[in-house]
């Protein structure tokens, strides 16, 4: 027969068409009547009705996994920031003056990757995560480094937010760039959630020092983490004691006696980089400091490195956080687990740089 293509007749890819859409059609049959589909969106707090599409597939043993996207118009974008913002009008307190006493410690709180609205199920990662354990690590942690802190003289706050305190950034329950998450809850609630976490810590915070809150831009929530922070800065405009900054700059950066202190997601700049970007976008605070840091976040574990200029005498720290939050499903299955959780702090005095961590472990 040589090189000559058998090709079909229109009758024949007519009849795999029709056995292709009857095949289809019993799939979706047995979808929707799939017991562990049901569990699954039961779990998710997803109500069938507001599913776009299901893709299924089964593990190495045997058990059906699922990827739900839910419909983008199940709940209107416009009524939830207004009702977020009508929640903030309404309730937005005049907070009184506290009699701070002076200190020369700066405390810098770091609760990094908490991923309000991650799941993850025991059974199948070996540790459980979903909303609730986030908010009651991120309330615990910061009370617990309140406590280990006391003793010193803190001046201020440093409270860093942002760094995927959201798990997803739209109502398609995926990150910024569309990488679909596993998700406890929904996403409308996920903010409210995260708001009111941070609206407490704050006012933990403020008891101790006036608070200055600096947000980081983050791969997960780009722009709900940004929205975000402006809700709290919102808050808390009553309070003379609080600050927020809500920049969109990848890049910030705080300024305390002879510290200076970067901070960024870590998804960003490569490390190596840091220490001259610091030098280059903040020259006036470089010359005026001799105790540098880079606080980042990202990896949820620790990783630590110094730059030394030639003379070994002005320092470049850079540090990556911990998180308090579990490995879901894909990080599991690929190894990314078994790593301490903890939320971290700092104690920098005011002429002598950093002096002090303290370490929440849950």
């Amino acid at each position: 027969m040589g090189n000559k293509r058998l090709r079909l007749s229109g009758e024949e890819v007519d009849l795999i068409y029709q056995h292709r859409a009857g095949d289809l059609k019993n799939l979706n049959y047995n979808l929707s009547h799939n017991s562990a589909l049901d569990d699954h969106l039961l779990e998710r707090g997803i109500d069938k009705k507001d599913v776009l599409s299901v893709k299924h597939w089964q593990n190495m043993g045997g058990d059906l996994r699922f990827s739900v996207v839910t419909k983008p118009n199940s709940v209107d974008e416009k009524d939830v920031f207004s009702n977020v913002l009508k929640l903030i009008e309404d309730n937005a307190p005049e907070y009184p003056e506290i009699k701070h006493v002076e200190g020369s410690h700066l405390l810098v709180i770091n609760p990094a990757d908490v991923h309000i609205g991650k799941y993850a199920n025991a059974k199948e990662t070996g540790e459980e995560y979903n909303m609730d354990i986030a908010v009651a690590r991120v309330l615990e942690g910061v009370s617990g480094l309140i406590s280990k802190a006391r003793g010193f003289d803190i001046d201020r706050v440093l409270f860093c937010i942002g760094n995927d305190i959201l798990h997803t950034d739209n109502v398609m329950s995926s990150t910024t760039r569309g990488t679909y998450q596993d998700t406890d809850g929904k996403w409308w609630e996920h903010y409210e959630v995260a708001l009111q976490v941070y609206v407490r810590c704050v006012e933990m915070l403020r008891e101790v020092a006036p608070v200055d809150c600096v947000h980081s831009m983050s791969n997960h929530d780009f722009q709900s983490g940004f929205h975000l922070a402006h809700a709290l800065k919102s808050w808390f405009r009553k309070a003379d004691d609080v600050t927020v900054d809500a920049g969109v700059s990848n890049r910030k950066y705080y300024k305390y006696g002879v510290n200076l202190i970067g901070l960024e997601h870590g998804d960003g700049a490569k490390m190596d980089k840091l220490p001259l970007l610091m030098a280059n976008e903040k020259p006036k605070e470089w010359a005026e400091t001799t105790h540098r840091y880079w606080y980042l976040h990202h990896f949820h574990h620790k990783v630590k490195h110094k730059w030394l200029d030639a003379k070994d005498y002005i320092g470049v720290t850079i540090e990556y956080m911990r998180s308090p939050s579990a490995s879901d499903s894909w990080h599991s299955g690929k190894g990314f687990c078994g790593v301490p959780k903890a939320v971290e702090a700092f104690l920098h005095e005011h002429d002598s740089g950093q002096v002090a961590r303290f370490v929440h472990y849950f």
